[in-house]
């Protein structure tokens, strides 16, 4: 009788548990197949086509003509119901382009969207299905092994025992819906030749498999524009993140000395450039170091140079640039944290290394230092991350410039992101866009994991 349960409710969901006499559960397994059913005939253009058709015939409601349309407006995919109709766009990403103001076209993109999203819905309502099979198998075990069932009491149970589970649910269907779609969404456009050669709903997109990675990697030109960029997204990254930290360790050891006077009001004013908007900073210094700004103004007045430093039109200056703004606006973050703590770092080691005849600088090198860096690596790890798709820096400043010919619609300052950012709004070449996004997304990744599992709480877990 156990898998005869199981059968009912594999056909019919919650007919099992009626049978089991858990009419609550029944119902509310019956009504969610109910709501699959539905959103499939509600958005199922083939009835309300068959009775338009048969209204412009007859003029009345003639069942018989009804009928017969139906096998006609059955042969068009195009009037099927969401799940059908965009599962089937999915895969082929539509057949008929726009043509002119056609009545009936297909959209790839939106095709590709709604199957995503089809799809996803369609493995909620089979778990789902599945919970329910098996739940109508294992209560008919027990009620034949003598056990007593109520729906009530399974309720009670559930959210007693999984409460945690429940709050977080609608949690998880919303990063679902709003984050894991548009991830899929830009995963899946890297295999296709979504390119401003192929714009639908005017041309369709195709997919094009691994043809898009083969180009980045394989065409000279764009494997070597791909390397070069990304090995100076990585020396960014790290140099953004170790002199904006080093610095800020300096401060913050500077001001914790006994020697300086009104600690907080330095304190309060190294912190200003944190404070100020990074935009309006960037912009500032955008401005400065122009070719025709105020330092090479500065400059010149005074004699130091002769002609003007090209601070913004010269790669090597570009890049340091980069690199000393990014440390006037980030050493401020890393003071504050460094500050706060050594405060907790204890009196007792200093006081033992004194006794030990430990000078100042082997304090600091045996006590101070492991110290602060065992509490701020994993921020430290974050900020890496960060300042490798840290693209306000290198679009307010430089714009990825100067430009460089040997570079594939890049500049000498871009990194993957700012690359990226190019071809997606200045080329449309969304395809090779998102295959360079899988690359970062899989540094990103890597990094955050291996992160995440040298922390404290994911080993205790």
């Amino acid at each position: 009788m156990k898998y005869l349960t199981a059968v009912y409710s594999a056909i019919v969901w919650g007919s099992g548990q009626f049978v089991n006499k858990q009419k609550l559960k029944g119902l509310i397994f019956f009504l969610l197949q109910v709501a699959l059913i539905s959103i499939e005939l509600l958005t199922c253009a083939v009835w309300r086509n068959a009775a338009r058709l048969t209204a412009q015939s007859a003029g009345r409601l003639d069942w018989g003509l009804f009928l017969s349309f139906i096998p006609e407006q059955l042969r068009d995919i195009h009037n099927y119901g969401f799940f059908s109709k965009n599962i089937w766009g999915l895969f082929t990403l539509g057949t008929i382009p726009r043509v002119h103001a056609a009545a009936v076209y297909d959209h790839s993109i939106m095709l590709m969207l709604g199957g995503i999203i089809a799809v996803i819905a369609l493995l909620l309502f089979g778990a789902v299905w599945v919970w329910n099979i098996r739940d109508a198998y294992k209560t008919r075990k027990k009620i034949e092994e003598g056990a007593q069932i109520s729906s009530v009491q399974y309720f009670r149970d559930l959210w007693k025992n999984s409460f945690e589970y429940i709050m977080i649910t609608p949690g998880m269907l919303l990063v679902l819906f709003i984050s894991l779609v548009p991830i899929i969404f830009s995963i899946l456009v890297a295999f296709t030749n979504f390119n401003a050669n192929f714009i639908p709903p005017r041309k369709l997109v195709q997919w094009a498999g691994f043809e898009t990675f083969g180009r980045i990697l394989g065409i000279k030109i764009w494997g070597s524009t791909f390397v070069k960029i990304f090995l100076w997204t990585v020396v960014w990254a790290f140099l953004a993140t170790f002199t904006a930290y080093a610095f800020g360790l300096f401060q913050a050891l500077i001001l914790r000395s006994k020697a300086v006077k009104f600690r907080s009001f330095w304190r309060a004013l190294f912190i200003l450039p944190w404070a100020v908007p990074g935009l309006v900073s960037m912009l500032i210094f955008k401005t400065m170091l122009n070719q025709e700004g105020v330092i090479n103004q500065m400059l010149l007045a005074a004699g130091i140079i002769k002609t003007a430093i090209p601070f913004l039109s010269n790669t090597s200056w570009a890049r340091l640039c980069l690199i000393l703004v990014n440390v006037w606006l980030g050493f401020p973050y890393y003071m504050a944290l460094i500050s706060g703590v050594m405060t907790t770092i204890p009196q007792e080691q200093y006081e033992a290394a004194q006794i030990d005849g430990a000078n100042t600088l082997q304090q600091f090198r045996s006590i101070t230092l492991p110290f602060i860096f065992a509490s701020t690596a994993p921020q430290l790890l974050m900020s890496l991350t960060f300042n490798f798709n840290n693209f306000n820096m290198i679009y307010f400043l430089t714009g990825g410039g100067p430009a460089n010919p040997n570079f594939q619609m890049a500049g000498s300052t871009d990194i993957l992101i700012s690359w990226i950012f190019k071809l997606t709004l200045d080329q449309r070449m969304y395809n090779y866009a998102s295959a360079l996004s899988i690359f970062i997304f899989v540094i990103i990744a890597s990094v955050s994991a291996w992160n995440l599992l040298r922390t404290r709480a994911f080993k205790e877990d």
